[in-house]
Formats: structure tokens, C-alpha cells, sequence
């Protein structure tokens, strides 16, 4: 579960503070595929960080299944980043001389599992994620942007994280592809029972949600269905 509670970011422009992220709380329960809307500047990239332990927060509390990361010391983030959150980003961020499975490895051999466990589940993510065999040991920058991006979210969920952080996973993709990535995000997250989070800026995407937030001048507000 993902507990925010008053979440403040802060930082000195000249005489002026600014505060993207101003007073956030919300909550989502575990299995929950959630959504962030918001324009350029509404401060959601930023929440994003704080959440992933990319940034810390002013002030305010970021818990994850009861552990609050805003306390830890950042030896123990490391081990937060690596073993509990899976990012995918708008960019893909593949090593591109790395086949697809290999990018897929490399999260796990930096939590010591074995090659051979490693090669194993990397396949089974794979196919999970429906990218053929045929192209799991295809270099990175030899596929389409929809396999990059399956190939990301397969790399996500390589160490079973607790949260997924999407930054506008769709962003780089075709209205058909972007769709079809979005669904795919809403299926692992019921079937795997992960809480995943997306932040984007398209409404259209945000149908397949279990639950939708809007965040607007650092303030977040949930819309609820009328």
C-alpha cells in the first residue's frame, strides 16, 4: 500500500519559494492501477521523484507498506530503488547494446540473484509482457517503440517490486500502441497484485484506471466518476 501524507517539495528561486508539490496526501491499496493527470508544470513529475526516493521531500511522509521512506537513511533508498520500485519511463532508458533480455538481467544481477535464475525470469517476463521469442535477444535499439516499452515494463517488474512508477509510459507511442501498453499496465497490475502508478497528461489513457487523480498547482484532488 502507498500512504502520501502532506507531502511538501520546496526550493528558493531568487526571493520566492516555489512548491510544486504542496500539501499532498492520497492513498492507493495494494493491486490498485491508479493514474495522475496533469498539464506540463502541475508538479506530478516531481511528485513522481518523491515517490520513487529519486528526490526527497521537504517535508511530509511517503510510506510504502508502512515503511516511510522519507526517514530512511540513503544507503537503505538504495536498496528501496533497487528491490521495491520499478520505473518505466517516456524514454524507455534501455542500455541499447544490451539484447532485450539482458536488459531485463541486469536489475537482478544488481540484487545478487543467479544467471542462471536471472535468464530464466527475464524469458518468463518476457512473454508476459507478449514480446515474442524471436526477439528476446534482439540488441534494444534494433526494436519498435512499443517493444522497447514492453521490454521496460518486463524490466520493472524484474525484482517483484511492491510500486511501479510510470512516467507517461504512452508518451513516445501511437494512440494504438499507447493504448495497448496502457492495458497491459492495468493487466499486470491485477494479476500480479502490484500497485501501479501512471502519470501522464492524456485523459484518453486514463479509462482503463482503477482509480484517477488530478494534480494541479502542487495540490492533488481525486476525480471521482459523476
Amino acid at each position: 500500500m502507498l500512504e502520501v501524507k502532506d507531502v511538501v517539495k520546496a526550493f528558493k528561486s531568487g526571493d520566492h519559494t516555489i512548491k510544486p508539490v504542496n500539501g499532498v496526501t492520497f492513498s492507493v491499496g495494494q493491486g490498485t492501477f491508479a493514474a495522475i493527470l496533469g498539464k506540463s508544470g502541475s508538479g506530478k513529475s516531481t511528485l513522481l521523484s518523491l515517490l520513487g526516493a529519486l528526490d526527497k521531500a521537504t517535508s511530509g511522509d511517503v510510506l510504502v507498506d508502512e515503511v516511510n521512506i522519507s526517514k530512511l537513511p540513503d544507503a537503505k533508498l538504495t536498496a528501496y530503488r533497487r528491490d521495491d520500485i520499478g520505473f518505466v519511463f517516456q524514454q524507455y532508458n534501455l542500455i541499447p547494446n544490451l539484447s532485450a533480455k539482458e536488459n531485463v538481467m541486469l536489475p537482478m544481477e544488481f540484487a545478487g540473484v543467479s544467471r542462471a535464475e536471472r535468464n530464466v525470469r527475464a524469458a518468463e517476463l518476457l512473454n508476459q509482457v507478449e514480446l515474442t521469442e524471436d526477439m528476446h535477444d534482439r540488441k534494444a535499439n534494433r526494436l519498435s517503440g512499443g517493444q522497447q516499452q514492453r521490454v521496460s515494463i518486463a524490466r520493472a517488474l524484474a525484482n517483484r517490486p511492491k510500486l511501479i512508477l510510470a512516467d507517461e509510459p504512452a508518451g513516445n507511442l501511437d494512440d494504438e500502441t499507447g493504448e495497448l501498453i496502457i492495458e497491459l499496465l492495468r493487466s499486470l497490475s491485477h494479476e500480479k497484485n502490484t500497485t501501479i502508478l501512471v502519470v501522464t497528461h492524456d485523459q484518453a489513457l486514463t479509462g482503463k484506471t482503477d482509480r484517477k487523480f488530478r494534480m494541479a498547482r502542487g495540490k492533488i484532488t481525486e476525480i471521482t466518476a459523476s
